[in-house]
């Protein structure tokens, strides 16, 4: 209950829909962590990850649950909050979930990111690659900066939509 009214059956569907994309962001996130390090056990595995990036692991699961919700609600009540049906920042979550990858293998984690990163010098440059790499953690900070930005840039446009009709 918000306050001391219940929220309608669209708005608590819009929410189930919000959480189940944070829930399998999150998930797809720890499984590719697993999935790229198969010299540490799982658990170390995520253990490492949510010690190194555990705000751009929540924050980019809540901004997708959000921007999930805000479409979902919007499209309800007849609104189009953007070009996409599934939202403005799924490209600032995928280049936000990169960077945080190649702040984890100096700690043994994800190991196979090694391979990508052998890659980047001839795809990008040798000076480009070590930007790449040595500003992993503030660009995954950038990224997830835009992800939240545009959900909340969503959130606004369904609350003016909302309060216009």
């Amino acid at each position: 209950m918000i306050g001391s009214q219940r929220l309608s059956h669209t708005a608590r569907r819009s929410l189930a829909k919000g959480l189940l994309a944070a829930g399998a962001t999150m998930s797809l996130y720890i499984l590719i962590v697993i999935l790229t390090t198969p010299n540490l056990p799982p658990s170390a595995a995520i253990n490492a990850a949510f010690l190194t990036n555990s705000i751009v692991i929540g924050g980019i699961a809540a901004a997708v649950g959000a921007q999930m919700f805000f479409s979902s609600y919007g499209k309800s009540l007849g609104c189009r909050l953007g070009g996409k049906e599934w939202g403005a920042g799924s490209g600032g979550t995928a280049v936000g979930s990169f960077f945080s990858f190649f702040a984890l293998v100096p700690l043994g984690c994800c190991g196979s990111w090694l391979l990508v990163l052998s890659f980047l010098p001839s795809i990008f440059g040798g000076a480009l690659s070590v930007f790449l790499i040595e500003f992993s953690r503030p660009l995954s900070y950038i990224a997830l900066a835009a992800v939240l930005g545009l959900a909340a840039l969503s959130g606004v446009r369904l609350y003016r939509r909302t309060k216009r009709n």
